[in-house]
């Protein structure tokens, strides 16, 4: 009985106890979960990166989409339509022709063109002009060279010769 106990004894005492294989399977377990966890962190975090990159992306979106837009460039049709409108507010036929020149060299009759911080058909110094449909723009510049150079469209066009405007 000694030889095979003794055996027996030895195989007992090799084996980790209870204590033991608990505080193993409690690592394997924390193990498995921590790296659960930290996968989880990761997704959380490259989620929040996408979170943060959503602004910056719908603004990146808008600007393409903005871009690719046609821009709508003004017809020879469009342009006969506002200066026919024109010439409807100044009868005198040679006012009037000192007018479409001097439009012709500030806008080229374009209701969208910006020069600095000039606008419009008239180049008005005047962001609202901006907003303003043509034939609005056209009132503000007959009314603004009317009383910047006494009624007359012509003096207007040689000042602007004069100096070099457009």
């Amino acid at each position: 009985m000694g030889s095979s106990m003794k055996g027996v004894d030895n195989l007992w005492t090799t084996r980790q106890s209870h204590v033991q294989l608990i505080h193993i399977l409690a690592m394997y377990l924390t193990h498995s979960v921590r790296w659960i966890r930290l996968k989880q962190a990761a997704d959380a975090d490259r989620l929040l990166r996408r979170f943060r990159l959503l602004p910056q992306l719908c603004l990146l979106i808008g600007l393409i989409s903005v871009q690719m837009q046609p821009v709508h460039a003004v017809t020879l049709n469009e342009i006969n339509q506002y200066k026919l409108y024109a010439h409807s507010r100044i009868i005198d036929a040679k006012q009037y022709r000192c007018l479409e020149l001097l439009w012709i060299r500030e806008s080229n009759w374009n209701p969208m063109a910006r020069n600095g911080s000039h606008y419009g058909i008239p180049q008005l110094k005047n962001a609202k002009v901006r907003g303003l449909d043509p034939y609005t723009q056209i009132d503000w510049g007959i009314r603004y060279l009317k009383h910047r150079y006494n009624g007359s469209m012509c003096e207007a066009l040689a000042f602007s010769k004069k100096h070099g405007y457009s």
